[in-house]
């Protein structure tokens, strides 16, 4: 048996889902969150045999999205034996309005009436029943209320006939007119059925609440202190504590396997590559899991406060300065745990070249696997600035503003007639379930990560520093390895960047692989290094500024170099996916290139100046490189205002 849920964004119809099926799906405040069906098996506690699938949120069964366009088509294509239509209590005006289209479909509908824990008995459900001639089941999605008669009332109703109560208006031939005349027999209904009266123009709480959160001189400096604090939790205080234990049981297991395996006569490459190559490599990645956890589980509860929802709306009007609209802001947020999701998001977007520009811009945002980058870098060479991290993350902001504002001459997206429709979810105390389940979602991924793919390229790296290109051992010394050998050409080009080494190119070069490898690189060359001698262990070579021999400088560039350059390939197969178009892709990792390639040379080269008062290392070239750049900007800008004259005179002949 399939039963389908359909609702309204923010009706709860994820958290129904995950209700249902014990799954843990991303829930959100606003439309994009789920942006295809989503399909899992009914829980077992419930002793019943069905397949539930949660669609995207839509408030009309005609198409305006794209997530409402995966909506339609499902329901065309594949009919299912019952629908769920989960209904906001709180907004029952405009949930039934798609209610009365579903009803028109022939199949048999149940409605979910939730949030009804908050009206009470305001609802007269007989008559609601009577008037829809449908089931009606009052539930609590979040409080998992009323789930059980949903669930019985579904398999009761299957293979039944759905009455209509409202066909007389299809027989209105102007689509129009006929929605005029389906909003007004729904105000009527909601009129009849309610027992406490709507009070429409009437200031709640709520209202006086976000005249304040969504004035951007006021809703902008609290988002910046929330997320400061957040990121101080995560990565200054309560984090650390819990990564530093597991950082010591890690460390004791190096040397329990070092120890073990020597006394077994394990040849000596083979343990070192076991000890320090495997478990001493996917351990820096995972001494970090701690801190992402923390993070993403504070970073959930404020999402389900209703928080996001408004900071995306205010930061639409800044948006709309680059040729976006507040909808773009959602795949970044989303984008801060993973950019796959956040880049999969932009289907909510209509218009292909703010779809596209989006989609460029949202790998700017440090996703999870970048924070060990950052953790690594700021405690170690910027222990007495521990609001560093949060002011990474206004750096990258003002890249993507930057950046946007640079393709927006260049792309056209100028003149696109922008819209951002959000609806405001009302505040509420955040699920610390959801978050919790979400935390360990994270680590889970993370892990598994780390045991695969992790694994696997810290392995190779491992055989690759200790090889030459005979085959021979390199024992102490690694420069002259298949990896440096390889690495060293690279390195050349990223002298500008105050990055010069062949062990941090190779790292970088790795961390287009994943970019958790760029520290699981970094804890495996420098371990292996002669300098560092025989009692360094590889956990505390990545955390020691002397193993690296760079300034914090050069430490900031490089980390800027990671977090700005194109993602991940699992992320660029998701770019891949969206753009449809692989000329369009091509650019754009071009473009994520030269990007976090130009801005960590700025900050090397001007800092050099600012801070040593001298010229950083290949300033000549760093020249060349911006003047060619500008050249390049200015070219483009002349074609695009060239090509939209033109244009406008075919218009005007025509």
């Amino acid at each position: 048996m399939n039963i389908v849920l359909i609702g309204n964004p923010n009706s709860g119809k994820t958290t129904l889902f995950n209700s249902l099926t014990g799954k843990n799906e991303h829930v959100g405040n606003w439309s994009g969150v789920t942006i295809k069906e989503k399909k899992a098996s009914i829980k077992s506690s419930f002793n019943k045999e069905a397949t539930i699938i949660d669609l995207p949120g839509a408030y009309s069964i005609r198409p305006f999205t794209s997530e409402e366009s995966v909506t339609t088509e499902f329901i065309k294509q594949s009919t299912p034996d019952v629908i769920i239509n989960v209904i906001d209590s709180t907004n029952l005006e405009r949930s039934l309005f798609f209610t009365t289209q579903i009803l028109e479909l022939n199949i048999p509908v149940i409605i979910a009436l939730n949030k009804m824990d908050i009206l009470k008995d305001d609802i007269d459900i007989l008559k609601l029943e009577r008037l829809l001639k449908c089931k009606v089941v009052n539930i609590s999605a979040m409080k998992e209320k009323g789930i059980d008669t949903l669930i019985e009332s579904a398999f009761y109703i299957r293979g039944k006939k759905q009455e209509n109560p409202f066909v007389d208006v299809l027989k209105i031939d102007n689509i129009n007119n006929q929605d005029k005349e389906r909003f007004k027999r729904v105000s009527d209904l909601v009129n009849k059925v309610c027992k406490k009266e709507i009070k429409e123009n009437e200031e709640t709480l709520q209202d006086k609440i976000d005249n304040y959160i969504t004035n951007p001189f006021i809703g902008v400096p609290i988002f910046i202190i929330i997320m400061s604090l957040v990121f101080n939790l995560s990565i200054n205080t309560l984090g650390p504590l819990i990564a530093d234990n597991l950082v010591l049981f890690i460390e004791n297991a190096q040397f329990g396997l070092s120890d073990l395996l020597s006394k077994y006569g394990v040849n000596d490459f083979l343990n070192a590559l076991l000890t320090d190559g495997i478990v001493g490599g996917v351990g820096a990645i995972v001494g970090f899991v701690p801190l992402v956890m923390i993070l993403m589980f504070f970073l959930s509860l404020i999402e389900d406060s209703g928080f996001m929802a408004r900071i995306a709306l205010i930061f639409d009007p800044l948006f709309r300065k680059i040729g976006l609209s507040g909808k773009s802001i959602i795949p970044m947020v989303v984008g801060y745990g993973c950019s796959i999701p956040g880049i999969m998001s932009t289907r909510t977007i209509k218009d292909e070249r703010q779809k596209r520009l989006t989609i460029i811009l949202t790998p700017f945002i440090p996703c999870g696997a970048k924070v060990p980058i950052i953790a690594l870098f700021t405690s170690v060479f910027f222990p007495e600035n521990p609001f560093l991290f949060p002011i990474v993350y206004l750096i990258a902001f003002s890249v993507i503003i930057s950046v946007g504002l640079l393709l927006k001459k260049v792309m056209g997206v100028d003149n696109i007639d922008n819209y951002f429709i959000l609806e405001l979810p009302e505040y509420k105390i955040p699920s610390i379930k959801r978050a919790f389940f979400r935390m360990i979602e994270t680590a889970k991924d993370f892990i598994q990560k780390a045991g695969t793919i992790i694994l696997v390229c810290n392995t190779l790296i491992f055989i690759m520093a200790s090889f030459d290109f005979s085959f021979n051992l390199v024992n102490d010394n690694v420069d002259s390895s298949i990896l440096a050998t390889i690495a060293k050409p690279f390195s050349i080009l990223l002298i500008p960047v105050g990055i010069g080494t062949w062990q941090l190119a190779a790292s970088a070069i790795t961390g287009f692989i994943a970019k958790e490898e760029v520290v699981a690189t970094l804890s495996t060359v420098y371990a292996m290094s002669s300098a560092i001698g025989e009692e360094f262990q590889l956990l505390d070579a990545v955390v020691a500024k002397d193993a690296m021999g760079i300034t914090s400088l050069c430490a900031l560039s490089f980390m800027f170099f990671n977090l700005f350059t194109p993602p991940c390939f699992a992320a660029i197969g998701a770019m891949k996916s969206e753009m449809k178009s692989k000329k369009i892709l091509k650019k754009a990792i071009l473009l994520q290139i030269w990007v976090g390639y130009t801005f960590s040379m700025l900050v090397y080269q001007i800092g050099s100046i600012l801070v040593y008062k001298k010229l950083g290392d290949g300033f000549l070239f760093s020249l060349i490189i911006l003047l060619l750049s500008v050249l390049f900007i200015v070219k483009k800008i002349k074609v695009y205002k060239f090509n939209k004259k033109e244009e406008l005179k075919e218009i005007k002949v025509g």
